[in-house]
């Protein structure tokens, strides 16, 4: 600890040093220098005896102990005591933002409430916003394997416009593009709206409802026990949450992510379902809505996956066995008997969020099965093996199916108070993904991040202007 005192106040000691030693010199002020030394020492190392003091102003304190004429040492403990508050309150003040500004993340903008009001409106009055996708002339590529096609499943209808729109923007044959977008019931309406209104040049566009699917029974109680257990996880999770006294467990902010809706969100889990939703595709590329796209992807589509059935970045742009927030140890609790058995404490975790699926090799496998039977042993087992989300269980799902791509493919991490990347690298990247909880969309994003995303949102548009969506 440093005691900084100005030069009046040295003067003043050095007088008083000198009046106390008869008017000889300076070695009365060296004797005082030595003895305040000495008391603030001995007050840093009985930090016990400094509990019950009483936190004062330092006004207070002068005032103390000019009127009452206590020693020095006592004026070195009880500086120690105000000294040890003030940093109390300081990373109290520091938790407090983090936690805030955590909570703020979660929430949905009145901007984005507003887009989804105004377009189903519009959807409901305008016979332009309920035009056919694709169009009849397009129909046939729906299906088509000599296409390109990208699936996102999303209810956020102006992030899926700015994860296509640069994708669009990027790619070298446009036209060879097929953008498959799955929403609720909810958005459906909102969501073709928008992009009837806003149509693609040259690439089809699908928008589908989960209402307007004709599954199986079996495929229906899947996708029900899926999200069943997950809301189970997610609530076991969040009730020791609220056991904890919070404010003063180390690493809150990787807790704090448990209260992101997309823990139990539908669209974020039914990515496993991606075979059953395209039963007639053969490969797709499959984005995430907070994905912005940066370079063009075709050779995705003629990558050889070498059997596996996902591409996926595993390494990051730092090096091998370099993925800084996301090795396994971040995802699974390893006091756990079955997870230590299992898996690696320090393995990479691949990322979710732009990958290549071979649809046929997954069917001809046995993840989806492999998925349901981790989910039932984490329910009876008392829903401790892994953090609430989509990730964690696929790991395990997909293990030994997994062919790992360039780290430039894709670079996540950005979303964070700090984030998590080069900032250097992201001109590099194909794709950019905003994986933590400040979505670009959100105003309490990093400006300098948030407008590699904003680019692509035309702040012209009447529904973006009405409802004041800025960048």
């Amino acid at each position: 600890m440093k005691f900084y005192i100005s030069t009046k106040g040295i003067k003043r000691l050095k007088m008083s040093s000198t009046l106390a030693a008869g008017g000889g010199g300076g070695g009365g002020f060296w004797e005082l220098s030595e003895e305040l030394t000495r008391a603030l020492v001995e007050a840093n190392a009985e930090e016990a005896e400094l509990e019950g003091l009483p936190a004062s102003s330092f006004r207070e304190l002068v005032k103390d102990m000019t009127s009452n004429r206590q020693d020095i040492k006592a004026f070195a403990f009880k500086i120690k005591a105000m000294v040890l508050n003030m940093e109390r309150k300081v990373q109290s003040a520091r938790r407090h933002e983090s936690i805030f500004w955590h909570l703020a993340s979660h929430g949905v903008p009145k901007s984005l409430h507003c887009l989804c009001l105004k377009l189903a409106e519009e959807y409901a009055v305008n016979a332009m916003a309920r035009s056919r996708l694709p169009p009849p002339e397009f129909v046939s590529r729906l299906t088509d394997p000599s296409f390109h096609h990208v699936v996102l499943l999303t209810d956020n209808v102006l992030a899926a416009s700015v994860a296509i729109s640069s994708t669009i923007k990027s790619s070298f044959r446009p036209e060879k593009m097929v953008f498959h977008v799955v929403t609720d019931k909810k958005t459906y309406t909102p969501m073709h709206a928008w992009f009837a209104l806003n149509p693609i040049k040259s690439a089809a566009m699908e928008v589908k409802g989960l209402h307007q699917y004709d599954w199986s029974h079996k495929v229906n109680l899947g996708v029900k026990e899926m999200l069943e257990i997950h809301h189970l996880i997610w609530s076991h999770k969040y009730h020791d949450l609220k056991e904890e006294d919070f404010e003063y467990v180390t690493g809150h902010e990787r807790k704090l992510e448990i209260l992101s809706p997309s823990c139990t969100s539908l669209m974020n889990h039914l990515r496993m379902y991606i075979p059953e939703l395209f039963p007639d595709l053969k490969k797709v590329v499959f984005l995430d809505d907070d994905i912005v796209v940066q370079r063009d992807l075709s050779s995705l589509w003629e990558m050889d996956l070498n059997g596996k059935v996902v591409g996926a970045v595993v390494d990051s742009w730092c090096g091998l066995d370099c993925c800084p927030g996301r090795k396994y140890k971040d995802y699974f609790n390893f006091t756990n008997s079955i997870i230590s058995s299992k898996l690696e404490y320090d393995r990479c975790g691949w990322l979710y969020g732009m990958n290549i699926f071979d649809l046929e090799a997954w069917r001809n496998s046995n993840i989806t099965v492999t998925y349901h039977q981790w989910l039932n042993l984490n329910l009876n087992t008392g829903l401790g093996l892994w953090n609430p989300g989509a990730l964690p269980p696929a790991l395990i799902a997909f293990e030994d199916h997994v062919q790992p791509i360039d780290p430039l493919w894709h670079v996540a991490g950005l979303g964070y108070r700090f984030p998590k990347v080069d900032l250097q690298m992201l001109e590099s990247a194909a794709a950019i993904h905003f994986s933590g909880p400040a979505k670009p969309w959100l105003e309490i994003g990093q400006a300098e991040v948030r407008r590699l995303w904003a680019i692509h949102v035309n702040f012209s548009n009447e529904f973006v202007s009405k409802c004041r969506i800025t960048g």
